[in-house]
């Protein structure tokens, strides 16, 4: 009979990442009360991981855990849906809903998507990000939102 071990214990104390653990993780992470909470998937992430997303470009795991720590400050509320998971070959494609609530501002629903590379090691050392941040923080500002819009649409549509 097979040994079963809780997701983020193995029998030699390595962190595999798959997609199955990534689709838990990541609700896990984004869904909790409240503020988000990265402490049970930050084990899967490679020492030299390479962050980048629409604001900055991150090396190292020190980098990355203060990151993370920002984001938990600045937001009240952080919820993530997924909506869209697959794998191929080491890459692991994450299509997400992210709603966020600010201190001060109404909440967002942000519409992105991730791609984590994994390493041979079974942790990712690549994180990248796509979304439109502004644009989908506009979109719920009234009147400012349609303008905006308007804007992109003739200026780049």
């Amino acid at each position: 009979m097979e040994t079963e071990y809780p997701i983020d214990q193995k029998p030699d104390n390595t962190y595999r990442l798959t997609l199955d653990i990534v689709k838990e993780l990541w609700t896990k992470t984004y869904n909790t009360s409240g503020k988000p909470d990265w402490s049970h998937i930050l084990p899967y992430y490679d020492d030299e991981i390479h962050f980048r997303d629409s604001i900055q470009e991150l090396k190292g795991m020190t980098a990355f855990k203060a990151m993370t720590e920002r984001l938990t400050k600045r937001s009240k509320d952080l919820k993530m849906r997924l909506v869209n998971a697959f794998q191929q070959n080491n890459d692991i494609f994450i299509e997400w809903e992210m709603t966020i609530s600010y201190k001060r501002y109404p909440s967002s629903v942000l519409h992105g998507a991730s791609r984590l590379t994994v390493n041979e090691k079974g942790k990712i050392i690549q994180q990248r990000d796509y979304y439109d941040l502004w644009g989908d923080i506009f979109d719920n500002i009234p009147r400012f939102g349609k303008m905006y819009r308007r804007f992109m649409k003739r200026k780049f549509g």
